[in-house]
C-alpha cells in the first residue's frame, strides 16, 4: 500500500470525502493548476474509484469540469493540458465497464491503453501506478488495449448473452437493448450504466422500438409475442399474441398508435397499440420475415425476408405493390433514405444494395464485408450508411460513391444491430459478444494501428532461448515476434485454413504447426520456408507436441485420434485410438515416455508413447478439456475446460486434488510458471488469471478487449504472452516484487 493510501485510509470518512471532492472545488474556484494536478495524480484517481461514495463514473464526471467557466477564464488554463486530461478521461471511460466489476485492474488498464503517449504527466502517472500497485499484478508491456482518442468511446456490459437490438430514446440520453438472455436493459448513454432491466419474455428478445413520446417500448421475442413496457417503472403493460412463430422485428407508425411486427411464420402484422388488437395480417413471403421499415409518411411499409426478397406494401389496402429481387441470400434489414425515395437492403450474401423505390431498380451494390450483413442505418443527412456484420465489424459507406470510408473493429462476435445518436455524430452497435459499444464517427483514424494478425490468435509458443515468440492465427498464418520489442519479424504463409497448434523443436530452429486444413507443417524459423507437410488426419488438428529429443511429434485431431510422426521422414509411426470425442490438448511427460491428451469427451487420458496403450483415464470435468500442462516434476498436471474451471490432478493416482473456480467463460489455455508455483489461464470471459497452484487462490486478473485463446510463460518466469480473439498478441509482465 502506498504512503498516500495508508494516510488516506486513516482519515475519517468526512476528511476522505473532502479530499475526493477537491478536484470539483478547485474547478469551481477557478484554480487550474491544483485541478490539473489532482486529475493526473494516480493516487487520487485510485482512491476515488475505490471509495464507496464515488467510483469510476463520479471520477469521469470530474474531467468534464474542464469546460467550467471559472476554469476557462483562468489565465493558467492550458489547452495542451486539457488534451492530457481528455486522454485520461477517455482511458477511464473505455475501462469503466471493467473497473465497475474489479477496481484492482485500474493500473493494468491504464498501462494497456496509455503507455505509448509520450506526455510527461501520463508517464509519471503510470510510473506511480506501477510502484503503488498491490503485488502481484499483470502489467502490459505494450499498449495493446484500445487507446483513448480513437473511434471507440464506451462499452456497455451487463447482458449475459448476445445483444440483438438497440434503440435510442427521443431525448437521446438513454439506450434500450434487447438480448438473447430474454431481457431488455435501459442504459445511460453518457455513463454506460444500466439503469433498469426488464424481465418478462420467456425466450430471446429480438427487437425493440420506442413510442414517439419515449415513455413506452415495444419488444419482440422468440416466445412468439410482443410486449408493451412502461419505460420508467419497467412494467409489462400488455402482451400481443397472434404469431405462430418467433417474432423477429417491430416498428411503430409515425403517430405511435399502431405497431408492425414481423415473424418467422412468413407474415407481418399491424396491431392497435392501445387495444392490442391484431388489425391486419400481411401474407406474401414464402419464408420468414426478418425486418420491416415504414416510409416516412407512414403509408407504405417494406418487409425483408428469408426468401431473398423484400416487398413494398400499401399499409391500408394490404396490397403487395412491388417485389425487389437481386440478393442471393436472405435479406436481413432495410432502411429508407430521409427523402423516402430510395431504400438500402442488407443480406446474408455479404452485400448492401441501394434501390430506387419508384422503379425497383438496384442502383448500387456495396461489397466489403466478409460475412453476413445483419443491420443498416443511415446518417440523418442521408449521405452515409453504416452496416453491421457477422464479420464482427461495422462499416461506414459513402452512399453516392459506394466507397467504404471506415471500418470499426472492436466487437469479438457478430454485430447484430446499429443505430445513430440524434446528432448523427456517434453510433451505437450491439453484438453477440454480449455488449453494446458507442463509437465516435467524427474521430479520425484510430491513433495507433495494432500490428498483428487479421483474425483471432489461436496459439502461441516461445523459442527455447526465450527471445522470440511464434503465434498461429485464424488468418492462416504464423508470425514470429521479438519478445523484447513486441515487433513482428516474419510472417509464415502456407496453410489453407486456420493455424490451430504450434510446437518448437528443442534447438529452436524449426516450428511445427497444426491446422484446420488437416495437416501439420514443419517450418524453418530462420528462412520461413515450409520444409515438410504431414498428411494423415481425417479432420482438423487441435494440438501438437514434440518429444524431448525433438525427433518425433504428436498430433491431436478432431478425428478423435492422436498420431505419432517421425519428424525427419514425415512417417506416421503410430495412431492412438480411445477418445470418443475430438482430441483438443496434448502434453508430454518430462521423460518423453508418456503423453497426456484432453478431449471433447470431457476426459484426459495418459498414454504410453512406446506401446500406444491407454494407461489411465481422468474423469471430472463437465465440459470439453481444452488445455493441459504438466508440473516440472511430471507428477501432477493442470487442465483447463469449457466447464469454466481448472483442475489439478495427481498423475500417479488419477486423483483430482483441486478445482480452480473464478472464470465466467470457457477456459481455453493454461500455462505454468517455470518455478511451478503459479498457473496462468486464458478464457473466453476476456481475462487472463494468475493462480496459486497449491492453494487455488486467484492472485491477479487482466481483462482484454476480447476473449483470450492462448497463453505461455517465458523462461524468465515473468513475461507472459497471450493471444486474443481480435488478433492481438499481448505481452505482459508478472510484477511480484
Amino acid at each position: 500500500m502506498s504512503s498516500f493510501a495508508e494516510k488516506f485510509a486513516q482519515l475519517s470518512l468526512s476528511d476522505q470525502r473532502t479530499i475526493l471532492i477537491d478536484s470539483r472545488v478547485q474547478a469551481k474556484i477557478g484554480k487550474w493548476k491544483p485541478f490539473y494536478k489532482r486529475l493526473t495524480d494516480f493516487n487520487f484517481i485510485d482512491a476515488k474509484i475505490k471509495h464507496s461514495d464515488f467510483g469510476v463514473q463520479s471520477l469521469i464526471a470530474d474531467y468534464d469540469l474542464i469546460n467550467d467557466s471559472e476554469l476557462l477564464n483562468n489565465s493558467e488554463y492550458n489547452p495542451e493540458q486539457v488534451k492530457t486530461l481528455k486522454l485520461i478521461q477517455g482511458a477511464l471511460r473505455l475501462s469503466a465497464h471493467i473497473l465497475v466489476k474489479d477496481k484492482m485492474q485500474l493500473a493494468g488498464q491504464l498501462w494497456g491503453r496509455m503507455q505509448h503517449f509520450a506526455i510527461p504527466e501520463i508517464q509519471a502517472m503510470l510510473e506511480v501506478a506501477k510502484q503503488q500497485q498491490v503485488l502481484p499484478w499483470l502489467r502490459p508491456l505494450t499498449s495493446n488495449l484500445v487507446s483513448p482518442g480513437g473511434s471507440l468511446l464506451l462499452t456497455f456490459a451487463g447482458h449475459s448473452d448476445g445483444v440483438t437490438a438497440v434503440a435510442i430514446t427521443p431525448d437521446g440520453k438513454r439506450v434500450i437493448s434487447a438480448s438473447d438472455d430474454n431481457t431488455l436493459k435501459l442504459w445511460n448513454l453518457e455513463t454506460g450504466e444500466c439503469e433498469q432491466t426488464f424481465h418478462g419474455h420467456s425466450d430471446c428478445v429480438n427487437a425493440v422500438a420506442l413510442t414517439p413520446n419515449g415513455k413506452r417500448v415495444i419488444s419482440a421475442s422468440d416466445d412468439n409475442t410482443l410486449k408493451l413496457w412502461n419505460l420508467e417503472i419497467g412494467q409489462d403493460e400488455r402482451t400481443f399474441k397472434s404469431h405462430s412463430n418467433r417474432v423477429t422485428t417491430v416498428a411503430l407508425t409515425p403517430d405511435g398508435k399502431r405497431v408492425i411486427s414481423a415473424s418467422d411464420d412468413n407474415t407481418f402484422k399491424l396491431w392497435n397499440l392501445e387495444t392490442g388488437q391484431d388489425e391486419r395480417t400481411f401474407k406474401g413471403h414464402s419464408d420468414g420475415v426478418n425486418a420491416v421499415a415504414l416510409i416516412p409518411d407512414g403509408k407504405q411499409v417494406i418487409s425483408a425476408s428469408d426468401d431473398n426478397t423484400f416487398k413494398l406494401w400499401n399499409l391500408e389496402t394490404e396490397q403487395d405493390e412491388r417485389t425487389f429481387k437481386g440478393h442471393s441470400d436472405r435479406v436481413n434489414a432495410v432502411a429508407f433514405t430521409p427523402d423516402g425515395k430510395r431504400v438500402i437492403s442488407v443480406s446474408n450474401d455479404e452485400t448492401l444494395k441501394l434501390w430506387n423505390l419508384e422503379t425497383g431498380e438496384c442502383e448500387q451494390t456495396f461489397h466489403g464485408h466478409s460475412d453476413s450483413v445483419n443491420a443498416v442505418a443511415l446518417t440523418p443527412n442521408g449521405k452515409q450508411v453504416i452496416s453491421a456484420s457477422s464479420d464482427d465489424t461495422l462499416k461506414l459507406w459513402n452512399l453516392e460513391t459506394g466507397e467504404d470510408e471506415r471500418t470499426f473493429h472492436g466487437h469479438s462476435n457478430r454485430v447484430t444491430a446499429v443505430v445513430f445518436t440524434l446528432d448523427g455524430k456517434q453510433v451505437i452497435s450491439a453484438s453477440w459478444d454480449n455488449t453494446l459499444k458507442l463509437w465516435n464517427l467524427e474521430t479520425g483514424k484510430d491513433e495507433r494501428i495494432f500490428h498483428g494478425h487479421s483474425d483471432c490468435v489461436n496459439v502461441v509458443a516461445l523459442t527455447p532461448d526465450g527471445k522470440q515468440v511464434i503465434s498461429g492465427s485464424r488468418d492462416k498464418t504464423l508470425k514470429l515476434w521479438n519478445l523484447e520489442t513486441g515487433e513482428d519479424e516474419r510472417t509464415f504463409h502456407g496453410h489453407s485454413s486456420f493455424v490451430t497448434a504450434l510446437a518448437l523443436t528443442p534447438d529452436g530452429k524449426q516450428v511445427i504447426s497444426g491446422s484446420h486444413d488437416k495437416t501439420l507443417k514443419l517450418w524453418n524459423l530462420e528462412t520461413g520456408k515450409d520444409e515438410r507437410t504431414f498428411h494423415g488426419h481425417r479432420s482438423w488438428l487441435a494440438a501438437v507436441a514434440l518429444t524431448p529429443e525433438g525427433k518425433q511429434v504428436i498430433s491431436g485431431s478432431f478425428d478423435k485420434t492422436l498420431k505419432l510422426w517421425n519428424l525427419e521422414t514425415g512417417e506416421n509411426e503410430r495412431t492412438f485410438h480411445g477418445h470418443s470425442g475430438s482430441v483438443t490438448a496434448l502434453a508430454l511427460t518430462p521423460d518423453g515416455k508418456q503423453v497426456i491428451s484432453g478431449s471433447s469427451d470431457k476426459t484426459l487420458k495418459l498414454w504410453n508413447l512406446e506401446t500406444g496403450e491407454d494407461e489411465r483415464t481422468f474423469h471430472g470435468h463437465s465440459g470439453w478439456v481444452r488445455a493441459v500442462a504438466l508440473t516440472l516434476d511430471g507428477k501432477r498436471m493442470i487442465s483447463g475446460s469449457w466447464d469454466k474451471t481448472l483442475k489439478l490432478w495427481n498423475l500417479e493416482t488419477g486423483e483430482n486434488e483441486r478445482t480452480f473456480h473464478g472464470h465466467s467463460g470457457l477456459v481455453y489455455a493454461v500455462a505454468l510458471t517455470p518455478d511451478g508455483k503459479q498457473v496462468i489461464s486464458a478464457s473466453l470471459d476476456n481475462t487472463l488469471k494468475l493462480w496459486n497452484l497449491e492453494t487455488g487462490e486467484e492472485i491477479a486478473t487482466f481483462t482484454g478487449e476480447s476473449a483470450f485463446l492462448c497463453c505461455v510463460v517465458a523462461a524468465d518466469g515473468v513475461t507472459i504472452v497471450a493471444g486474443e480473439f481480435l488478433g492481438r498478441v499481448h505481452f505482459l509482465r508478472l510484477e511480484s516484487r
